[in-house]
């Protein structure tokens, strides 16, 4: 028996659980039918994923010429903007695509959504470019890299002398037209430890995000554990070279949206431990992932009870369930807005650690709606991202960018539990004018962040 059940809503959030058995969940149910009204969250991940790869999110302008660059960057400037005034946090970017990147590197070649061209210098560091305006704008700037595949290019020699191609063939194996690192050897992991290193040392970026750390699908079913056990040992080396480099870094990853099969409903033999052999669960139990973001790409029964497993397992970690917004999209599955709201509306009920949208375009067309329900309706106040546990087993010299947090109320003193109060976050120096608070007789208080997001005491400010 399926129900649906909607619960009254206020300006905050929408109430709203599915249930595939309601016999199961009845006792949840009653729990959270009786439950006051919830306020927006103070700590929540509100990320988006935002494409290079053939430049599908950005940058659709090239970087050939002085024009070009500053094109190319007012045009990121402009999706930060949007995307900052509807609320969002986290942009999971993407700086590695497929064994090609978009920051001076001295392992792999340019990639060719810059300039047009593989491995041709665009003139400016992107990455670095991307992190100072996600900054600028209190917003987190996260690595995406993609891991397993290296490319799918019918004559890889292109990408130029950095490629894999040329620098480690012994670590591809061609399949289905795509070549992959082979997860099994050891150079694969040292490989992408360098990347890592290369990029955790030289940026002051708030995460790393790695994209397809698994096997691809349609692998022979034979050796499961032992594949599992490569993918979690790559995992856990590139955790601890991170955390090595600078202790703060959040450490993350979008396995297959379903983990595996429950009893409240079959996945149907398609989930990340058994069909691409990740084992993220076990990632968080044992420490070496910080947050994830599993591709739940999905709608209702094949969303719902696998959100709530992905819950369950999260060991105390954040689980930000990556939502397929694109399949609102009319030229793709031309689902209804309600089949993405009902999702968020079910995360914040299940006090789930936030969520992210793939991708950025199809939040900024406003498809269906979705950014105008979410800027009026589900991401009315500001947001800090979940503090980070601090790894006292990574000691450290480095100092990360100072932050702090202002908040402006009419009350006296300053509610900073509230995050209706949260003026903005400053990474560096913070700005702010006393005189213009005054004016609106609004009282201000500031608190500063340590390296892992937990807030000091605040300060009164007259």
């Amino acid at each position: 028996m399926e129900a649906l059940i909607l619960v009254s809503r206020n300006k905050y959030t929408n109430f709203f659980i599915t249930f595939v058995n309601m016999k199961c969940f009845f006792t949840l149910f009653m729990i959270l039918w009786s439950m006051a009204v919830y306020a927006m969250p103070k700590h929540e991940v509100r990320a988006v994923w935002l494409t290079t790869i053939e430049s599908l999110d950005w940058p659709k302008a090239k970087a050939n010429s002085d024009a070009g660059r500053k094109a190319q960057q007012q045009e990121l400037c402009t999706i930060l903007d949007r995307l900052q005034q509807d609320g969002i946090n986290t942009i999971y970017l993407q700086t590695r695509t497929r064994g090609a990147v978009i920051y001076p590197s001295n392992i792999e070649p340019w990639d060719i959504s810059l300039t047009g061209k593989y491995d041709k210098n665009p003139g400016y560091d992107p990455l670095q470019f991307a992190i100072d305006e996600c900054h600028k704008r209190g917003m987190e700037c996260h690595a995406w890299l993609v891991t397993i595949p290296a490319f799918k290019i019918p004559n890889p020699k292109i990408l130029g002398k950095k490629a894999l191609i040329y620098t480690h063939p012994e670590l591809l194996y061609k399949k289905n037209g795509t070549y992959y690192m082979d997860p099994a050897k050891k150079g694969t992991a040292d490989y992408l430890e360098r990347l890592c290193r290369e990029i955790a040392s030289r940026y002051d970026i708030d995460g790393i995000h790695f994209d397809y750390i698994r096997y691809p699908e349609k692998t022979e079913k034979n050796q499961e554990d032992w594949r599992r056990n490569n993918i979690t040992r790559i995992v856990r080396q590139l955790y601890h070279a991170i955390k090595q480099e600078k202790p703060w870094i959040k450490v993350s990853c979008s396995p297959v949206g379903k983990y595996r099969d429950v009893s409240r409903y079959s996945a149907r033999g398609w989930n990340a431990y058994h069909a691409v052999y990740q084992d993220a669960a076990l990632w968080l139990k044992e420490g070496i992932m910080d947050m994830i973001s599993p591709m739940m790409y999905f709608k209702g029964n094949h969303f719902f009870p696998f959100a709530a497993d992905w819950q369950e397992r999260s060991s105390g970690k954040v689980i930000a369930p990556g939502l397929g917004i694109y399949f609102l999209a009319p030229e793709e599955k031309d689902w209804d807005l309600h089949e993405v709201t009902r999702e968020l509306q079910f995360i914040r009920q299940m006090n789930m650690g936030g969520a992210a949208y793939f991708r950025a375009q199809f939040l900024l067309r406003n498809v269906k709606g979705l950014e105008t329900w979410v800027r009026n309706h589900y991401y009315t106040t500001p947001a800090l991202h979940p503090p980070l546990k601090n790894t006292k087993e990574y000691p450290t010299e480095k100092k990360r960018t100072p932050r702090y947090v202002l908040y402006a109320s009419d009350t006296y003193p300053v509610d900073t539990n509230n995050p209706e109060n949260i003026v903005r976050i400053f990474w560096g120096k913070p700005q702010y004018n006393t005189l213009m608070a005054r004016l609106f007789n609004k009282h201000l208080a500031i608190t500063k962040l340590d390296d892992f997001g937990n807030e000091s005491e605040p300060m009164e400010i007259e």
